[in-house]
Formats: structure tokens, C-alpha cells, sequence
């Protein structure tokens, strides 16, 4: 009670504060209430909410810190290699620094960095052409996957085959694919799309063929159609193996991406590497490298993001 007077005496504002105080409350209150109605109401809402807990999880937690401690490493290894001791495996090779002035220089010696419309051309093609054999292989890979895992009578007709043509390298389809598509860019999308699709079609098979056959049985007892049981069955359940089947098959595209540039491109990350070693340019090499491992987790995490979103039932089990 003292305590009280002692306040009042030397804040003598206080008490008629007090109401505005409680009223304040009362808004905040009422905003988060409306908030949570909103993100129950709005499942948009709601996975952005979860993502942006996860964000501040990341920033608050020591993941971040051990992230940064890993790639600080990395360049210090790097930089020792290269600058310091020499070895000769890393001789030949730029240092970070050699390779970060070059990058971000806007007057390059080389004539690329972040500052260069050409960068941005190499960057923006082979994205293009990534999007164009990624939509591809999925548009065939995933519901060839699913038909597979689903009907096995299908499965007989077109594993074989499948499992013929999977193991052999993307390499040796270049001299087809120059030969089956007139263009160049046809056939460096059609050898992007050949390392995306073989990913995107097994995993789709494996994530039917790991749903419990007895949601089959209790569907097809309770009256369930074809079409029924492949809305409620298995797309659903297959679901987090495509995701998952999605996200190895971008890796995929931009490994075969690559190799497709070198040997048949005039622009693209791919082109430009192979064109950087063989006029000597070794900064570039490494620009592009990395531009190319910054654009491929990008897109990457585009996708998981994406599934999580879709799949949010398993995200939360997790």
C-alpha cells in the first residue's frame, strides 16, 4: 500500500493513465483475437503465420549461427588452399577474394559481376530452360508415377522400360537429342527434362506404393469410385513422396542443365563456365558456380515451402 502511495506521489498522472492503459490492452487483445479467426478462416493465412514462426525460430536459434560458422570455415579453407599455402591441387585456382572483387566490381575485369546485364542474361535463360523441362516432368512424371504405383497391371507394361532407359547417362542422349530436335534450346530442355523426369516418376510410384493397402480395401467397401479413391487416397497419401520426388528432381535439372549448355548452348550458367575455362577466365568459372548453387536452393526451397504448404497435416504430425 505504501509502495502504491509512493508511486501516485511521484507519478501523479498515473490513475487517470490507467484507463487508457486497460483500453490499449482491450485493442491489442481484440487484434490478436481477430488475427487468430482470421488464420483459421484463411488457410493462406495460417501456413504464412507457421512459415514466419519458423523464420524467427531460425534467427533466434544457434541453426543460423552454426550455418554462418560452417561457411566461414568454408571460405577460410578456401582462402588457405588458394592463398596461403598453395597446394597443388589449388594453385591454378582464384582466391574468395580474387573471386568476390570480380563479382561484385562495376567494372569488371572479365566483364561479368552482379553489375553486368550479361550476368543477369546467363541467369534468366537457364532459369527459362529449367522451368520449361521442370513443368515437363512433372506434367508426365508425376501422374505416370501414381497410375504405376496405383494400377499394377500398368506397372507390368511400363516399368520394363522405364527401368531400361533410367540408368543410362545423360550424356549419351546428346547425340539423339541433337538428332531429334532441330533446335538448340529444344534439345537442352529435352536433357534437362531427362534427369528430372526418372526422380519425379519413382518417387511418385514409391509414395502410392507406401500407403497401407488397407485404406484401399475400407474405400472400395464403403462404395468408393476409381476416381474417388484417387482423390481421397492416393493423392493424398502419396503426397509428401512427390513433394519430396520434386525437390531431388530440381537438383536434377540443373546437374543436367549444365552439361546441356556446355555442349549445345550459346548463353546460360552452363555455356558460361565452359566458356570461362577455355578463355582463361577462372573468376567467372567460379561466379557462375556458385550463382548456380544460390539459384538451384532457391528453387529448391520454393518447392519445399510449397509442399509444406500443401501438405500441412504432416508438417504439423512432424
Amino acid at each position: 500500500m505504501s509502495r502504491q502511495l509512493e508511486v501516485d506521489t511521484f507519478v501523479p498522472g498515473l490513475e487517470s493513465a490507467q484507463p487508457l492503459v486497460a483500453q490499449g490492452a482491450q485493442v491489442v487483445q481484440g487484434a490478436a483475437n481477430n488475427f487468430q479467426k482470421a488464420k483459421k478462416a484463411n488457410p493462406p493465412l495460417k501456413a504464412l503465420s507457421a512459415l514466419a514462426r519458423k523464420l524467427l525460430r531460425y534467427l533466434a536459434g544457434p541453426t543460423l549461427w552454426l550455418n554462418l560458422t560452417g561457411l566461414v570455415g568454408f571460405v577460410a579453407l578456401w582462402h588457405l588452399l588458394t592463398n596461403v599455402f598453395k597446394l597443388p591441387l589449388f594453385d591454378k585456382l582464384p582466391g574468395p577474394g580474387e573471386t568476390v572483387r570480380e563479382w561484385f566490381s562495376r567494372n569488371p575485369t572479365y566483364g561479368l559481376s552482379i553489375f553486368t546485364f550479361e550476368y543477369y542474361q546467363h541467369i534468366g535463360l537457364s532459369c527459362l530452360r529449367v522451368f520449361l523441362a521442370f513443368l515437363l516432368a512433372t506434367g508426365l512424371g508425376v501422374p505416370l508415377g501414381l497410375l504405376m504405383g496405383w494400377k499394377k497391371t500398368f506397372s507390368d507394361y511400363t516399368f520394363p522400360v522405364l527401368e531400361l532407359l533410367r540408368p543410362i547417362p545423360m550424356l549419351a542422349w546428346v547425340p539423339l537429342a541433337i538428332l531429334m530436335w532441330p533446335g538448340r534450346e529444344s534439345s537442352i530442355v529435352f536433357l534437362t527434362f531427362l534427369g528430372s523426369f526418372f526422380a519425379t516418376l519413382l518417387n511418385s510410384w514409391l509414395g502410392v506404393k507406401s500407403i497401407d493397402k488397407a485404406y484401399f480395401r475400407a474405400a472400395a467397401s464403403l462404395g468408393a469410385s476409381e476416381s474417388l479413391i484417387f482423390r481421397k487416397v492416393v493423392w493424398p497419401g502419396a503426397m509428401p513422396f512427390v513433394f519430396t520426388g520434386l525437390q531431388i528432381s530440381m537438383g536434377y535439372a540443373w546437374f543436367s542443365l549444365v552439361a546441356g549448355e556446355m555442349l549445345a548452348g550459346e548463353f546460360g550458367l552452363g555455356y558460361l563456365i565452359w566458356d570461362s575455362y577455355i578463355l582463361v577466365q577462372y573468376p567467372v568459372i567460379i561466379i557462375a558456380m556458385f550463382t548456380l548453387g544460390l539459384v538451384g536452393s532457391l528453387s529448391s526451397l520454393l518447392i519445399r515451402l510449397l509442399g509444406d504448404f500443401l501438405i500441412r497435416w504432416q508438417v504439423r504430425g512432424a
